[in-house]
């Protein structure tokens, strides 16, 4: 029974992205697929029992219904985490085994979901390269775009595992950096060894969130136009200018958020006036009666948020670069990417499935 082990070089880069657009693809093709993350990071009690929420979803999408002590038999806690640094802890790695064993009985391939990094669990021996070398699985690493590829960290994960890396996904390519992907990266990366089965775009729709979904994460709330809290945001603009400047920027980023503080009503009726998906206003203050009443007219929800306006801007950096692939439109989309740009004949003679 063939295992595909899906790990990348770092956290947020789009694991549960592939593993579910592979999945699917999969399934489309006749495979009888099944699932597993034999580490959860995220504790969630369902039903009563432990398990991971990443790993909730993924089934979920999938249609797959596995017991969570069997699709996530380490579930990082407090307690594990003592256990693990004191020496305490039994060693993991038999029960993921195991547990792979049962989930992948009357399977074709059994999709295995990394934790963060490659690396991520090596303190009680659970990484991804471990993992990969004890369950003989195969492996893809996904490399998402932050600033630059990690071009290093993927030379080492072919000397660490062999044959067992069967490929690697360059993931979220902005447009600027594709040629070079194409041109040296990709070429670079297959003259070591390192088949690259696939680059995907920076796709706008991935890179979305709710109005709702904003608020909750930032801690704030939604207090008017509460009807438009399903309006997406794509980007952010902090309006601390002068108003004259603030509107030549802002007229050229669309679907931004406006971070602004409670007290600057000018540059707050600006952005409504421009049909901004919302207004983020910082410090913990209510606008006044005249924002109030045409952001109900103009239908575009206001959040306010406790923070001041730096630390406002710099959670919705990092919420915009890690928030969670939940929506039913970023799934389907996220499918589509994994169709389009990922080599799966590839993929499945090296699977042997």
């Amino acid at each position: 029974m063939p295992g595909l082990y899906i790990g990348a070089t770092s956290g947020y880069s789009g694991k549960n992205m592939v593993g579910i657009g592979l999945g699917l693809k999969f399934k489309e093709m006749g495979l009888n697929v099944g699932y597993m993350k034999p580490v959860g990071a995220l504790p969630l009690e369902k039903d009563g029992k432990l398990g991971d929420e990443d790993a909730f979803f993924v089934q979920d999408v999938l249609g797959l219904t596995g017991a969570p002590e069997q699709v996530t038999p380490v579930v990082v806690t407090h307690d594990f985490k003592v256990q693990a640094f004191s020496g305490k802890s039994e060693p993991a790695v038999p029960r993921i085994q195991e547990a792979y064993q049962a989930l992948g009985q009357g399977r074709d391939l059994v999709l295995v979901a990394g934790s963060g990094s490659m690396y991520s669990g090596k303190y009680c021996g659970v990484d991804g390269v471990t993992l990969c070398r004890e369950m003989d699985l195969k492996c893809v690493i996904i490399d998402r775009f932050q600033k630059d590829l990690k071009y290093d960290y993927l030379a080492i994960m072919k000397e660490s595992l062999g044959d067992r890396l069967a490929g690697v996904i360059l993931n979220d390519i902005p447009a600027t950096f594709m040629d070079e992907v194409n041109e040296l990266i990709k070429p670079f990366l297959e003259r070591i060894g390192i088949r690259v089965l696939g680059v995907i775009p920076t796709d706008t729709i991935m890179g979305t969130i709710t109005v709702s979904d904003l608020a909750d994460r930032l801690g704030g709330k939604v207090v008017s136009a509460h009807a438009s809290a399903d309006r997406v945001v794509e980007r952010f603009l902090i309006g601390t200018m002068q108003v004259e400047n603030f509107m030549t920027h802002f007229r050229k980023h669309q679907n931004a958020a406006i971070i602004v503080g409670g007290d600057r009503s000018d540059v707050q009726l600006v952005a409504l006036e421009g049909d901004a998906p919302c207004l983020i206003l910082t410090g913990n203050l209510y606008p006044n009666d005249i924002i109030l009443t045409r952001s109900e007219v103009l239908k575009t929800p206001i959040i306010i948020a406790r923070e001041d306006t730096f630390t406002v801007a710099k959670k919705m950096e990092s919420i915009l670069s890690r928030h969670k692939l939940r929506d039913k439109i970023k799934i389907e989309q996220g499918a589509k990417l994994i169709a389009e740009h990922i080599d799966l004949e590839y993929l499945k003679k090296e699977l042997g499935v």
